[in-house]
């Protein structure tokens, strides 16, 4: 299916999805061949014009409920996004205040990870024609990695970075939250795209584009303004570094992605993300035993650990990855990420709520531009040229008519050719 066979970019929630309509140019192009013709071949050249009208209208109303489905999908996925993200920052947060343990909450969310494979493994078995076996679907997932599968040596270097990029971001993000209030963490770890488009630009020389030039020197003074906030006191510089060395390590990792393994499908996404959690299970289980002993993260009785807030945070991790990674293929990416900038205003109302944050102007104006230069980033590559063909329609559209009556029978020619050119223009 069309589903498994698309491709998930790290990237690729800066573009927006560019829809053309090519029967309608063809449209246009069999209505020029007729205009000029004889008045008996346009008698002929009227009941194929309606023809051609009604297959361009039937067109149009599947292509408007086509994007009309998956605008409604963006939607719920937006809200699903957003509270995902917000309630595992939330949930987090009220983990600390009974177990202060957060390499070892990042240890038990990442592992959770070992579940993408089994799941994927699921859905290919209910939707997909061909069905394959476990063994068989493994075999073609592991292609991804090269020729010769996952070996050793593949592992070590383009499996086991990653996973450790992944722990980092975890951990230092949980890390912030002890230091700071969940507003003030959620609005900067939104400036993970603005370096994304940073080290996008330098190390896979991308595009460069003044617009996301704008928004990454948002994003820096949003920082910079987030620190003078809080009067740069200590505790607060130190969470707001944890933060925005999270936002970087999670630049890298979609960058290094993207220059050293590329796009995967969703199988090989699947793949790739349950080696990581089996790495951390098997790698890195003796951390939190380590901590344990030298009190580090230390608790009494395991009666005492909170299981169903641990449970709960994993959970909303691993449903907030589902819905980043694999929600492409139901949806636009842009909706995607636009969820993950609504989570600001939502955890700002439960701190508000709650009593531990104090909204000063600094503040409100720092978590604006960050936000802002969030929104800046998501706009496509050729946002300029659709604003000029949106003016140059408007434009044409409050001409007056002063040269409406100039010829009878060249009238009606010249407002077809305008019509066309209108159109070939919305096209575009």
């Amino acid at each position: 299916m069309k589903k498994h066979s698309a491709r998930v970019a790290p990237l690729s929630a800066c573009n927006s999805p560019v829809l053309t309509l090519t029967k309608v140019e063809g449209d246009d192009r069999s209505r020029e061949n007729v205009v000029g013709t004889t008045d008996a071949q346009s008698a002929g050249a009227a009941g194929a014009e309606s023809g051609s009208s009604r297959r361009r209208l039937h067109c149009c109303i599947r292509v408007t409920a086509v994007q009309v489905r998956k605008a409604l999908w963006g939607v719920a996925m937006v809200m699903c996004v957003c509270s995902s993200w917000a309630g595992s920052t939330q949930l987090a947060k009220l983990t600390f205040k009974q177990f202060d343990a957060p390499f070892t909450l990042t240890w038990f969310a990442t592992t959770w990870n070992c579940l993408f494979f089994p799941l994927y493994y699921i859905g290919h078995l209910c939707k997909s024609p061909e069905r394959q076996t476990a063994r068989q679907r493994l075999r073609e997932c592991c292609r991804f990695f090269g020729d010769d599968g996952l070996t050793p040596k593949v592992f070590f270097t383009k499996v086991a970075p990653f996973g450790l990029l992944w722990i980092l971001t975890n951990y230092l993000y949980l890390q912030a939250l002890r230091k700071i209030n969940t507003t003030d963490v959620s609005a900067l770890f939104c400036c993970n795209k603005a370096f994304v488009f940073l080290l996008s630009w330098i190390v896979l020389r991308d595009r460069f584009m003044g617009v996301r030039i704008v928004a990454a020197i948002l994003a820096i003074a949003g920082i910079v303004m987030m620190t003078y906030a809080d009067g740069f006191h200590s505790h607060s510089v130190i969470g707001i570094a944890l933060v925005v060395a999270s936002a970087s390590m999670s630049a890298l990792y979609k960058v290094l992605f993207k220059m050293v393994l590329g796009s995967a499908k969703f199988g090989e996404a699947a793949l790739f993300l349950s080696i990581v959690g089996s790495t951390n299970f098997v790698f890195v289980s003796f951390v939190p035993v380590m901590l344990y002993f030298t009190h580090v993260e230390y608790i009494e009785s395991l009666r005492d650990i909170p299981w169903a807030y641990l449970c709960g945070v994993a959970a909303l991790l691993f449903a907030f990855n589902v819905l980043v990674n694999f929600g492409i293929a139901i949806t636009y990416p842009t909706l995607i990420s636009l969820g993950i900038v609504l989570s600001v205003p939502v955890n700002a109302m439960v701190d508000l709520y709650t009593c531990e944050i104090h909204f000063n102007s600094v503040r409100l104006i720092a978590v604006f531009i960050i936000c802002l230069g969030f929104l800046m980033l998501l706009l496509p590559e050729d946002w300029d040229q659709c604003i000029i063909q949106l003016s140059q329609k408007l434009r044409k559209r409050d001409e007056p008519a002063e040269g409406s009556g100039e010829a009878g029978a060249g009238t009606g020619l010249n407002w077809r050719g305008r019509a066309r050119t209108s159109m070939s223009t919305y096209a575009l």
